[in-house]
This record gives structure tokens, sequence and C-alpha cells, in this order.
């Protein structure tokens, strides 16, 4: 009976994930099928005496390192000064609201429509911030950048025209990395994301999918924002939350992916669990909250199957917990039995549809945005391993949004870091580095996993399981260095107690 039970939820498992691994094919596949879509340079554009008024929104947290560098650079767009404001909506509890002050003083002097609006309450977090500003946003289109952004002068002049015309609600920017070789961890991070921004988002918006606002780098037009019921901070993704119910209400987005605005990934491990965790929970809770609405809809089919992937996506890293666990009492049920070959074969078939698909998705997402993409393929086991290690903080974020725990937006801290240079730019030393705290039981798991997977390795290796324990070599590495460099960065020099740090505890370990 018990062997029946690990061969169900084993197989179930990865049948399942080998659907979600067959969805990225289908992805690929709308990238290119639907490549004539992509979005043109609109035909119609505003007269300079006729350009929309537009209100830039910076909201900031804690950003002593970037806050001056941001303000400078949105203020130096190439669009018309009486067109443009910039509201930056500060909720800092630390000099940032100082430093922030000054800069917005001095670009004030100089004739700049410019406003810094500072919370003591943060109630909404970064929702509650934008629609704070929103009551006050003089402009009928806005522009939303994080702090770490920095946007090319020509921004607005590029994605402006689109709003001609009148049912585009949202123009959206593909991002762009600052620090992309800075490390390791930076250059795995950067391929991640390529995959959203270089394949899935083109190829929902070239297709008629829905697609989501990624929070920052994007203009929506202010009625659309409204007419959608406004930002709400009931997710901790506000900004998919708002996107599909925009959508819903019949307002097009248009995805530029052509044009990027580059910022900075993380550099700490602390930070990039923290990230992820608030984008899985977050993705968790607006599924919780608009699937049903969404499902009953009057929306085509295709789009209501392509937001069911979007929409529950993150129960993968379930999935992945669950098969990693399954992993050693299956092996040992299979030596048991004594009969390898056909289970094996069937074993391996759904298995490299999860896992093969995830490599030619990751790839053409280099392919389609870099020249040099060659050089990058060689980091791929990387990449994996990263996804691999990273599926039981996720699983952590996705449990909390299913059992309604409820915790506070935290920000991902921003250090100024630029490619290389460590010394000069490095993380270490700065005012937002999360400390380790063995309480935070999470990378202890982490560690245990990966030495977990050290001997279903060997027993695969053992029985001259060669591919098999190729592949599984990845689960022993992705647990080992995501757990092992959030306890390294944790203990770096400069690290410091979490509730110091400017917001990082919740989900760095």
């Amino acid at each position: 009976m018990f062997e029946k039970i690990i061969f169900v939820a084993y197989f179930a498992t990865l049948l399942v994930l080998a659907a979600y691994g067959c969805h990225r094919y289908v992805l690929v596949y709308m990238l290119y099928r639907y490549r004539k879509q992509r979005a043109q340079v609109p035909e119609q554009r505003f007269a300079d005496q006729d350009l929309p008024k537009v209100t830039i929104q910076l909201p900031i947290f804690n950003e002593r390192y970037v806050v001056d560098r941001l303000i400078d650079c949105v203020a130096g767009l190439d669009y018309p000064r009486d067109r443009f404001e910039i509201q930056v909506l500060d909720d800092s509890t630390d000099d940032t609201t100082e430093i922030a002050g000054r800069k917005v003083e001095e670009w004030k002097a100089k004739g700049l429509d410019i406003t810094l609006i500072h919370r003591t309450d943060r109630t909404g977090y970064k929702a509650g911030a934008l629609e704070n500003g929103l009551k006050h946003a003089k402009g009928e289109l806005v522009a939303i950048f994080d702090a770490d952004f920095v946007p090319d002068a020509d921004f607005l002049r590029c994605t402006v025209h689109h709003f001609t015309k009148k049912e585009v609600g949202l123009v959206q920017m593909r991002w762009g990395h600052l620090n992309r070789d800075y490390s390791l961890l930076t250059r795995a991070q950067a391929v991640l994301l390529d995959g959203h921004f270089v394949v899935e988002s083109p190829a929902r918006f070239r297709s008629g999918r829905f697609f989501n606002f990624n929070g920052t780098a994007g203009i929506w037009r202010k009625r659309a924002i409204e007419e959608a019921g406004g930002w709400e901070h009931d997710t901790l993704t506000e900004d998919m939350d708002l996107s599909y119910r925009a959508q819903m209400k019949g307002w097009r987005f248009i995805y530029l992916d052509d044009l990027t605005a580059p910022a900075e990934l993380p550099a700490q491990m602390a930070a990039f669990k923290t990230q992820q965790h608030r984008w899985a929970k977050g993705q968790t809770q607006t599924c919780l909250k608009l699937f049903k609405p969404v499902m009953n809809a009057e929306l085509p089919f295709r789009i209501k199957l392509e937001a069911f992937f979007h929409l529950t996506g993150n129960f993968c890293y379930l999935l992945m917990v669950l098969l990693s666990m399954l992993m050693l009492p299956m092996m040992l049920v299979r030596i048991r039995m004594g009969d390898w070959e056909l289970g094996y074969f069937f074993d391996m078939s759904l298995f490299m549809a999860a896992s093969v698909s995830v490599i030619w998705f990751y790839a053409v997402s280099q392919y389609e945005g870099y020249k040099d993409w060659k050089s990058r393929l060689w980091y791929f086991p990387l990449v994996l391993a990263l996804g691999i290690g990273m599926c039981i903080n996720n699983t952590r974020a996705v449990l909390e949004a299913l059992f309604g725990h409820e915790s506070p937006f935290v920000r991902t801290p921003k250090h100024a870091l630029g490619n290389g240079d460590a010394q000069k730019h490095g993380w270490r030393g700065s005012r937002y580095v999360s400390s380790f705290k063995l309480k935070n039981l999470l990378t202890l798991v982490e560690l245990g996993m990966g030495a977990y997977f050290v001997v279903v390795v060997a027993i695969a290796f053992w029985h001259q399981l060669w591919v098999s324990g190729a592949l599984l070599s990845l689960f022993m590495i992705g647990f080992f260095w995501v757990g092992g460099l959030t306890l390294m960065h944790g203990r770096g020099k400069g690290a410091v107690p979490t509730e110091e740090a400017g917001g990082t505890e919740v989900a760095a370990s």
C-alpha cells in the first residue's frame, strides 16, 4: 500500500509539473506565431502643444543610496517642463526623507513641478502610497518608477504617443539590468527575469492575452486606474491585481519589448529571497482574489486558459518541494522492486518534459534579448539550480497566502550597485544588509535538503543512473547554494540585525 501511495504521488506531481512545463513551449510558440503583432510605432502622434500632462510617481521607502540618482534621472526627462510633474512618495523611516527633501528643493528651485509627499503611516504600503499620490495627481497619465530604476531621457517621448488610442490603459517597458555581471547570483537572476520580460509578457501581449503591469517602468492612463477600482492593498502584488481588474474592464495594455529601463538586481541572497517571497505570496493572493471573477467573466477561452496558468503558476513551488521529498522513497521502492526500465522511461519522459522546457524557455529569452546570447548559456545549470533552490522559500510564501497569514510589504533593498568593482560599489557595508538569525529555520531546511540530495545522487550513481544522477545534482547544488549563500551573506562584514536593515526580515531566510 505504501509503495502505491509513493508511486501515485510521485507520478501525479511529475505529470502536473510536466503540464506547466509544456505551457512554456506554448509561450515560446505564441512569441513567434504572433511576431507581427508586436507593438508598432504609433501612426497618430500628439503635437508638441497637445502632449498630455504626465504625473511621475516615485514610491520610495528607505532608499538613501539611490534616491538622489532616481530624482535626477527623472527630472532630466526630455519632455516639456509644463507638461509633467514629479511626486516623490516617501514612506521612509531613516534619513532618506532628508536626502530626498534636499534634492526636491534643488529641482524645485530650477522651476520643476516636483513634490515630496511623506507619510508616517504606511497603511497599504506601496499601494497606499500610490493611491494617496493619485489623489493629488495633475496628469491624465501616471508613470511609475521604483527607486533603483534609471529610465532613459526619451522614456516619455517613446511611450506617450501610444495613448492617442483612447482604449489604451497601460504601456509597460521591459526591465534591463544595471548589475547583471556583478556576481553569479545576479547573472542567474537576470536570466530568470528575462524569461518573463523577453518571452512571457511579449507572448501574452502579441497573442491578445492578459499580461500584468510589473509595478514599475510603466505608464498608466489615470482613468483606467480609477475605473478598475484604484490601487488596493489586500495583496502584496498590487500591480498584478490592478492589471487584471483593468483588463477585465476592457482596457488595452501595450508591451514594449524593445524599450528597456535598467534596474538593480539584488546582490545579497537574503534580499533576493525577500523579493521572491513577496512576488510569490502576492501573486498567490491575487489568484485567490481574482481566479473566480476571471473564470466567470465574459472573456474568450484562450484568455481564460492563459490566465489560469498565469494565476496558478506559483503552486508549482509546492509541487517542487513535494517532488523533492519523494525522490528518495521512490528510488528505494524501485530498488526493492528490481524492475527499472519501464518506470524509468516513463519517469524520465515526464521529468524531461518539465525540465527541458525550462531550458528552452530561457534559452529563447537570451537569443531574443541579446546579441551575445551564446556566451550566456554556460551558466544555465546555475539558473536551473537557483530556481530549484528557491522552491522552499517560495513554498512558504504560497502557504502563507493560502492560510491567510498577513505580512507587510517588504521592499527589496538597493545599494547603487554596478557591474564588478565590488569594493567601490559593494553592499556589505550597506545600512540595509540583513544578518542571518538561527531562529529563522528555513535556511537550515534548505541546507538539510542539500544534504538529503547528496544521498539521493549517491544512490543514483551507485545504480549507474547517470542521467538521473546528473539532473538530481542540480537539486543538491541549488539547495546548498541558496541556503549556504544566505548563511555566508548574513554573517559577512557589515551585516546588521534585520530590524535595523530597513525592513528586510520577513522572507530573508
